[in-house]
């Protein structure tokens, strides 16, 4: 929210439970035990593949770590999260972030990142020694062929052996749901956090609809709570959202994120996913979801569900995805998701997260715009029957305001420049992490979940987006 985000979502989370830092506790090596850094490919494709290193502190707890290694020729990152990332050339060097750089004896902590290639890692430094541990790889899921036939949709598809590599065809594709609809700009908001509130939001700008990020699953499973540690009837987060409602807003209700544990993989079946999901629009009266993927899903499953709940209630569904460039777009994991939510005849919105992404382009707003639009040529290849646009009231557009993780800053005049585009292109909805951010309490600072870290008037970024009517 990588863009995982990538994201500052994660360190909002870890400023409110410390359950979602990504930390796990483990016992202590022997007493000479230095740290170790060990690399796992938890996905694959044939351009590139999804890359994972755990650092695991020794027998001395750590202040900080900096990982760095190479990659051949023709191999270099794209997306990342939960570090930060600085390149020369084919070396790269990962330094931890502010919320998980602490790591008491025998504590772990993890990033990701997306690779454009297919070369691995090598010359693993963790703090300047030799990293330990060697790659493991996950095996690749078998073929599998699955047809769907429903009313609105017939669909066939084909599921090659490469892990989260998909080839879908479709017959036909038609549906009656309709996208978001009336919202227009819906910026995030960290829930967890008790300020600012909805209303006091909806009071001082006139924006009156919010996505509340993240419904994640708490420590008993398959169970929906806020940020993985606040009860769903939480009085604070209910009142605020009958007071915003009050005022004739919305909201939209966000799962997955950077971190914490997904229902959509601690639910085991779809059915049980999809009463997950009704219980958590239950609880704040909304009937649009949005799924943030930062991290692999069981989607087949997932879109099961998802299909289900628009069949049933008409759900608006939006699916946030990571950037893996902007000339490139979507990474191949998203894009796989998607065809199999075309295939199940699933109406979604496409909200590329605008964050993170590598790019060649001086300027930000530039890049983000371009991001977009290379979203909506993959879109074309997912969904062909749709004119352009249709295609683009399905496209949403979620950038990082203010200082970015990977050093590139959004400002005022990128937001109107990207509001300008919106309006001409008749896109479907404008985002943006995050509404307890929009602030400039900390020109110059550091990144924070509670300012942008650079000069502003209060809530200007909430005002631009307002803009967003088209």
């Amino acid at each position: 929210m990588s863009n995982k985000r990538k994201s500052l979502a994660a360190l909002a989370a870890g400023v409110a439970a410390a359950v979602t830092t990504g930390l796990v506790l483990v016992a202590p090596a022997g007493a000479a035990a230095s740290p170790t850094a060990v690399f796992s490919q938890d996905s694959s494709w044939g351009s590139g593949y999804q890359g994972k290193y755990t650092i695991t502190a020794g027998s001395s707890a750590l202040s900080g770590w900096k990982l760095e290694f190479d990659l051949p020729a023709g191999t270099k990152p794209g997306s990342y999260w939960d570090a930060t990332l600085a390149s020369s050339g084919n070396h790269h060097t990962f330094t931890n972030r502010e919320y998980n750089g602490t790591l008491a004896a025998g504590a772990k902590a993890s990033f990701g990142f997306l690779a454009s290639g297919t070369g691995l890692p090598a010359n693993c430094k963790l703090n300047g020694q030799p990293c330990g541990g060697g790659p493991t790889t996950t095996s690749p899921n078998p073929t599998t062929t699955t047809t769907w036939s429903t009313s609105s949709s017939t669909s066939t598809t084909t599921t090659t052996s490469t892990t989260s590599s998909s080839t879908t065809t479709t017959t036909s594709t038609s549906t009656t749901t309709p996208p978001p609809g009336s919202i227009k700009s819906a910026p995030y908001v960290d829930i967890t956090m008790p300020t600012p509130s909805l209303e006091s939001m909806a009071r001082a700008t006139g924006q009156k609809v919010y996505t509340l990020a993240f419904a994640l699953a708490d420590s008993s499973g398959c169970n929906p709570s806020w940020g993985g540690t606040i009860p769903l009837n939480d009085s604070r987060i209910i009142n605020d959202v009958k007071a915003l409602k009050a005022l004739g807003g919305d909201v939209i209700v966000a799962t997955g994120g950077a971190a914490g544990p997904y229902l959509e993989y601690s639910c085991s079946t779809a059915d049980a996913l999809l009463a997950a999901y009704k219980k958590v629009l239950d609880a704040v009266g909304s009937n649009h979801l949005d799924v943030d993927v930062e991290a692999s899903i069981p989607h087949d499953m997932v879109n099961t569900a998802l299909k289900k709940l628009q069949t049933e209630r008409g759900t608006s569904i939006s699916y946030t995805m990571r950037i893996q460039g902007d000339d490139y777009g979507m990474d191949p994991y998203s894009v796989s998701i998607l065809q199999n939510a075309a295939a199940k005849g699933l109406t979604v919105l496409v909200n590329p997260m605008t964050m993170e992404f590598g790019t060649s382009r001086p300027d930000w707003g530039d890049a983000v715009i371009a991001a977009a639009e290379s979203t909506l040529k993959q879109m074309k290849t997912i969904w062909p029957a749709k004119s352009d646009a249709e295609l683009k009231r399905l496209l949403g557009v979620t950038p990082m305001i203010g200082r970015n993780f990977n050093g590139k800053i959004f400002t005022q005049a990128h937001a109107n420049k990207l509001v300008a585009w919106a309006n001409t292109n008749k896109i479907g909805l404008l985002g943006f992490w995050s509404v307890g951010r929009d602030n400039g309490t900390c020109p110059g600072g550091g990144i924070s979940p509670t300012c942008s870290s650079i000069s502003q008037s209060l809530y200007e970024f909430t005002n631009i987006f307002k803009g967003f009517t088209q």
